[in-house]
């Protein structure tokens, strides 16, 4: 299933829904009341599950009426994030900045403050006299279905409720002049998210998804979700060994070579610019650069 969070016109209140074709069904058509996607997440049980992906009750209201949020506009908790998870992405980075790496044979985590997840087509600044080196980068997001603590190969996948694009927007220049990753990955905006979120029975485990982004219509990654360094069983075991992970939770899983930094002569993101991410069976996300 695909599910989204989207306002009808003039609404202020979000409404949870299922895209089914061009269209999407509220899940009020099932008789389901969540107040939002981390609600549905905790919420939903199984018979409700199977009625969701097996009927498609009453008309679908058209997707193009209607304003896509990210799936979970608000999440809970900063976002975890996988750092150079992509070999020829590691290298590009380590050819931009010694800041970044190549031996590395552990898991690099960092997270991402998220105020506000932006959605489908929304804008993000450029931020124009804070930085000068808006990057993107497009990941496929893990979000887990339930709470999660000293998981192992054969149960990792399970805890898995599905899957949605994810932009890990970067200022470079403030990533590398703090020696850490968390501030310049997380001013306002800079974590797009969308268009849906796929429950975890759409795709064979692991995911083996192209991954791709392109600026103004030019292609600049192309990948696919089995490259992985380190893919997401493993992560999810080293992460949960000491650490709880919450229902709810998303987790970034890393970005293919193809990023502005890894250029001979970066194009960092200006206003004006449209990012467009996008990951099979999921959908596209565009991004506009204010």
């Amino acid at each position: 299933m695909k599910l989204v969070t989207f306002l009808r016109p003039g609404a202020a209140v979000p409404e949870l829904g299922r895209l089914c074709g061009d269209g999407v069904r509220p899940l009020s058509a099932w008789g389901l009341s969540f107040s939002d996607m981390n609600a549905l997440i905790e919420g939903l049980g199984g018979e409700d599950r199977r009625r969701l992906a097996a009927e498609e009750p009453g008309e679908a209201l058209p997707a193009g009426s209607l304003r896509l949020l990210a799936p979970i506009p608000e999440p809970r908790q900063d976002v975890l994030c996988l750092g150079l998870n992509y070999a020829d992405h590691a290298r590009e980075a380590y050819g931009f900045s010694e800041a970044f790496t190549l031996e590395r044979p552990d898991p690099v985590f960092f997270s991402k403050r998220v105020h506000r997840a932006p959605g489908d087509g929304e804008g993000v600044s450029a931020y124009e006299g804070l930085t000068g080196q808006v990057d993107y980068e497009v990941e496929l997001a893990v979000v887990l279905g339930r709470d999660a603590k000293d998981l192992t190969p054969e149960t990792a996948p399970g805890c898995i409720f599905g899957y949605t694009v994810l932009n890990d927007m970067t200022a470079r220049d403030l990533q590398t002049r703090h020696k850490q990753w968390y501030f310049g990955k997380s001013l306002d905006g800079f974590c797009p998210m969308g268009p849906c979120l796929v429950t975890a029975d759409e795709f064979a485990y692991p995911p083996a998804l192209r991954i791709r982004s392109s600026v103004n219509g030019e292609p600049r990654q192309d990948g696919n979700t089995d490259m992985l360094l380190h893919g997401i069983t493993e992560i999810l075991c080293t992460l949960s060994r000491g650490m709880t992970l919450k229902a709810g939770t998303i987790i970034a899983t890393g970005t293919p070579k193809g990023v502005a930094m890894g250029m001979e002569k970066p194009r960092f993101l200006k206003p004006g610019d449209v990012v467009c991410c996008e990951i099979e069976g999921i959908g596209a996300l565009r991004t506009p650069i204010l």
